[in-house]
């Protein structure tokens, strides 16, 4: 069993399919309210993470990623989404960060932490016997680490 803080900051997800295309895969993020979601094959295996960071690869010229800085690019969001429209129609596949961070059930929140620090990533996928089923976003673990550290100096305190 997980420790409190794990406890508290799961969300119970429906991992995204990889070949599912961008533009149903960004709504359905949206829809959860997370920053990311899971990617599984079609065999449940988680394979990445499609959210807010590889929507914004897919939208965006390749280039981007690799400027120092963009500030000299004067063109209007419109303009690159009519360029880029068609990435709505491609396989989340193609965009997901690969990083294979995912744990277990039996995660402990020391894991999770370690995971947030050197990893940086916002969500972690949480699996039984491999299968995804939820997340732990970093946002979520803060707040309870933070709620749960503050409860403790006021008590300490009194």
């Amino acid at each position: 069993m997980p420790d409190t803080l794990a406890r508290e900051t799961i969300r119970e997800i429906k991992p995204l399919n990889a070949s599912e295309p961008v533009g149903s895969a960004t709504l359905k993020v949206i829809e959860a309210g997370l920053p990311g979601l899971p990617a599984v094959d079609e065999n449940g295996k988680f394979v990445g993470i499609f959210g807010e960071r590889e929507f914004l690869k897919a939208l965006f010229p390749g280039y981007v990623d690799t400027l120092g800085s963009a500030a000299m690019v004067r063109r209007t969001i419109d303009e690159t989404i009519e360029k880029r429209i068609g990435c709505a129609e491609e396989p989340i596949s193609e965009h997901l960060t690969t990083d294979p961070v995912v744990v277990e059930d039996e995660h402990s929140d020391i894991q999770l932490a370690e995971i947030f620090l050197h990893h940086r990533v916002l969500v972690i996928p949480i699996a039984t016997k491999g299968k995804v089923h939820a997340v732990v976003t970093r946002s979520d673990f803060f707040q309870a680490a933070a709620a749960r550290t503050l409860d403790l100096v006021e008590d300490l305190g009194t």
